[in-house]
């Protein structure tokens, strides 16, 4: 199923019908602020192991982020955060950045294993905002990667569709995407280290 939705002024009705989706254990395909996501609803065990079997990983080796709406679902997967931490946060969210953070008890239930580091994604795009905040928790995300060796990143929701209708329950149509991913940001030692420059510049 192919839904289209402004991303500047989403469709309240069209964000339900997603949302509708991700609680009946559905798996979706979305725009953000950098490449299209693959996502579901990380309360739904099931729906977890479909995206791991998608994208051809093991649940427990995954590297998903978790997309939030703001930083009050924070406390909810991670240990508390130094002050430090917080306040770059605060500064670069919404944002097109992963944070890797200390991960508490919640997240090894979720992907069954002991992964002691969650991401955490706050995109600076309406659309997963609006879903997240709807569906009243994060959604869990992983990029979707192109076949062509050239192109990493499929940009265009129309050629998305093609490849993924018969593996996903929904793409959501929100315009072209972009071809570069987040910048990731590891905030697990003593300092913060980008461990890969994407598309997101880091104010300090």
């Amino acid at each position: 199923m192919l839904i289209r939705i402004h991303p500047d002024n989403p469709n309240e009705r069209e964000i339900n019908k997603v949302v509708d989706i991700l609680k009946s254990g559905g798996v979706i395909i979305y725009p953000t602020d950098t490449v299209y996501g693959l996502g579901c609803d990380i309360n739904n065990p099931k729906a977890v192991e479909r995206i791991a079997r998608i994208k051809g990983v093991k649940l427990e080796k995954a590297n998903f982020s978790f997309i939030c709406h703001d930083l009050s679902h924070l406390s909810d997967f991670t240990k508390p955060l130094n002050n430090e931490i917080y306040k770059l946060m605060k500064r670069n969210l919404p944002g097109p950045f992963t944070f890797i953070l200390e991960a508490n008890n919640n997240v090894p239930k979720l992907f069954k294993s002991k992964k002691k580091t969650v991401g955490i994604r706050i995109p600076s795009h309406n659309i997963p905002r609006m879903i997240v905040q709807e569906l009243g928790n994060p959604i869990m995300s992983t990029s979707i990667h192109d076949t062509d060796e050239i192109i990493e990143y499929t940009t265009d929701p129309e050629l998305i569709h093609e490849r993924y209708e018969n593996l996903v329950d929904a793409v959501i149509d929100g315009g072209y995407g972009n071809n570069v991913p987040s910048t990731v940001v590891d905030c697990t030692g003593n300092e913060y280290e980008i461990i890969r420059q994407g598309i997101g510049e880091l104010e300090y």
